[in-house]
């Protein structure tokens, strides 16, 4: 699908037909067709990468320029409201006044940009403004985001070392808290990823700026939203070795209530032994034993019994094992 915008009076207007493309300022390819390619392609004199190229993890095939047009390739979060947040690649294509953009997944940040710059942005008048603009709201997304998975671990560090009094609920079940810590570290892993290919993208678009020559306000942004991304990938940081730890913390948990239990059943084990001892004595059935034909011999039996198994179990009391 192609959506083309105009910059009218300071704002970014979408157009209803795409009709000519030469005064477009930008051009969203999304899940575009082959035909639809062609077109960009024959209207504009560019070539537009394959859904497979966009996926090559070679800088050089995600950094380039080509007949004097800049091609810059990122990893991008979508969904970041659901559970389990994607990644996708998105490509920004800057040649003379325009910017295309060509994306198979539609995250959030996009339809936000249009909103914002419908009601008036001025830098929306170049592609460099679209492009600095979507590229702002895709950090805010992710930062949104980071928040998100920071106020998640912080729930559950208290649950994982049994600090909030839930060590009989639902949530204190071990198998509960490594999937859960599992889940925001792969969270965590998509998001580095994410923020360290919009960092380089940053980085290349930077020096798209200074070749072409373009408004030095722009530039200012750049270094601004580098700068914001910077910091983000320090948070993410912090996070991934707090959701390692707890996963170590928990995978050990897990291993001592599993030797607990094992050592529960050994000292149970060895409790019962002597009992055991004295009932397979008098299951013998020999014929002379003197206790087989006296009143008391089968209260003795249940004393020794008892007496036989209480002492382990003191034993063990004062020694802590139980």
């Amino acid at each position: 699908m192609i959506t083309v915008y105009d910059a009218v009076g300071g704002k970014l207007v979408p157009r209803l037909e795409p009709g000519s493309l030469g005064s477009a300022v930008w051009i969203d390819l999304l899940n575009p067709a082959e035909d639809e390619d062609k077109t960009i392609e024959q209207a504009l004199g560019i070539e537009v990468p394959t859904r497979s190229e966009m996926r090559e993890i070679e800088a050089s095939n995600r950094f380039y320029t080509e007949n004097g047009a800049y091609y810059m390739t990122a990893i991008i979060l979508h969904n970041s409201s659901q559970d389990v947040p994607m990644t996708s690649v998105i490509t920004f294509i800057l040649s003379g006044p325009h910017l295309i953009t060509v994306r198979y997944a539609d995250p959030r940040a996009f339809p936000l940009y249009v909103t914002r710059a419908g009601k008036g942005d001025p830098a929306c008048a170049s592609g460099p403004g679209i492009m600095i603009g979507l590229t702002e709201m895709l950090i805010e997304r992710e930062a949104d985001l980071i928040e998100r998975v920071q106020d998640q671990v912080e729930r559950m560090a208290p649950i994982v070392f049994g600090q909030n009094g839930s060590q009989n609920s639902r949530d204190r079940r071990l198998d509960v808290l490594l999937k859960t810590v599992g889940k925001e570290g792969d969270i965590t892993a998509r998001a580095q990823e994410s923020a360290m290919s919009i960092h380089r993208l940053l980085l290349y678009f930077a020096n798209a700026v200074r070749e072409r020559k373009d408004d030095k306000r722009i530039m200012t942004r750049i270094e601004s939203a580098n700068h914001d991304i910077t910091s983000l990938m320090e948070s993410l940081r912090f996070l991934s070795s707090r959701t390692s730890f707890l996963l170590d913390a928990t995978l050990g948990m897990i291993s001592t209530e599993q030797n607990q239990i094992i050592k529960l059943f050994s000292v149970m084990a060895v409790m019962l032994m002597p009992p055991t001892l004295v009932a397979s004595i008098y299951g013998m059935n020999f014929k002379y034993m003197p206790e087989l034909a006296e009143s008391w011999g089968y209260p003795l039996a249940l004393v020794l019994m008892f007496v036989s198994g209480l002492l382990p179990f003191l034993y063990f009391r004062k020694k802590g094992w139980l």
